[in-house]
């Protein structure tokens, strides 16, 4: 649908309680004194629409000199979300890829058949005390898109479509929503993108998608009656149409979804794919460590280390 602000004050209340299909609370794990919250896969869910990983990075506030070092690992069948509310990231890959994302930008890596890539806290940004909070998720390819080339994609915070009214902003990340349509490649049907909500005000949810969930970042919204506060995600039911309100402190959400998958899909450490084969060939490969001389690289200027295959 095209954004439409006239939402009646009672829709939020005519929302049947059971729209919500599964309700998820993360999982939250410390990684060395920084906290991520995984949404995504969850025991009763593991999609909505392509997504098959999302992850909630921090808030994490961090010393002069500190910062986070994600070394060399590698990807496929599938393609990876950077997007930050606080702090930043530099960025390096095995396509040549180098580049530093801030707050309200986009990262969209295409892992295909393959790729390697790092992120760290930026050089300037240790230089003094440093904060990181945001979303990384994943995006599993279509089996059509599985073994395309790796690629890399940066969209500047300008470059993304921004939709405002009466209290509501809703900048769009990935795909279309709202009468408005992402610049970075999509593979499969799909919509991804951050909102603010002021207290009270109200947002219809893109109701032509077949799967649909919200992810509750900061702050409280209501459905039907009921109170959601963060970190929590709730995914609907397919072709209801959903209106949430924000309470009374306001909310940030990221609402996401898109088209159902061609199938289920395997999951192991970094790797996804339609079938197990492809799963331990691409152990296989990692394990060889033939840099250069087979599916993966490692990035030109992060070469010094990489993560070894777990076990």
């Amino acid at each position: 649908m095209s954004w439409n602000p006239a939402i009646e004050p009672g829709c939020p209340d005519d929302v049947q309680a059971d729209a919500i299909e599964t309700l998820i609370v993360p999982r939250a794990r410390d990684i060395g004194g920084f906290e991520v919250r995984r949404a995504l896969p969850a025991p009763r869910r593991q999609m909505v629409g392509p997504f098959i990983f999302f992850d909630q990075a921090g808030p994490a506030e961090l010393l002069t000199g500190q910062g986070i070092d994600v070394r060399p690992h590698p990807h496929i069948g599938l393609g990876t979300v950077t997007y930050l509310y606080r702090g930043d990231f530099h960025h390096r890959d095995s396509t040549g890829a180098d580049q530093i994302i801030q707050p309200g930008a986009l990262n969209w890596m295409v892992a295909g058949r393959g790729v390697t890539h790092s992120e760290r806290t930026s050089a300037a940004a240790r230089t003094s005390p440093n904060s990181l909070f945001g979303i990384q998720t994943w995006l599993a390819l279509p089996e059509s898109h599985e073994d395309v080339a790796p690629s890399f994609e940066h969209h500047g915070k300008h470059a993304l479509p921004v939709i405002e009214d009466r209290g509501i902003s809703v900048r769009l990340i990935l795909g279309s929503a709202y009468g408005k349509i992402a610049p970075a490649t999509m593979f499969s049907e799909t919509f991804y993108a951050d909102v603010k909500l002021e207290a009270g005000s109200r947002l219809p949810t893109p109701d032509e998608h077949e799967d649909r969930a919200i992810y509750i970042v900061e702050g409280s919204i209501t459905i039907a009656g009921q109170n959601f506060v963060a970190p929590q995600m709730m995914v609907f039911r397919p072709g209801d149409k959903i209106t949430v309100a924000a309470g009374e402190q306001g909310a940030r959400l990221m609402i996401l979804g898109g088209a159902t998958l061609d199938g289920p899909r395997y999951i192991w450490w970094n790797f996804v794919a339609s079938s197990r084969e492809r799963i331990e060939q691409a152990k296989a490969d990692w394990r060889a460590g033939s840099w250069g001389h087979g599916r993966f690289d490692l990035p030109a200027d992060d070469r010094d280390e990489y993560i070894p295959l777990p076990g």
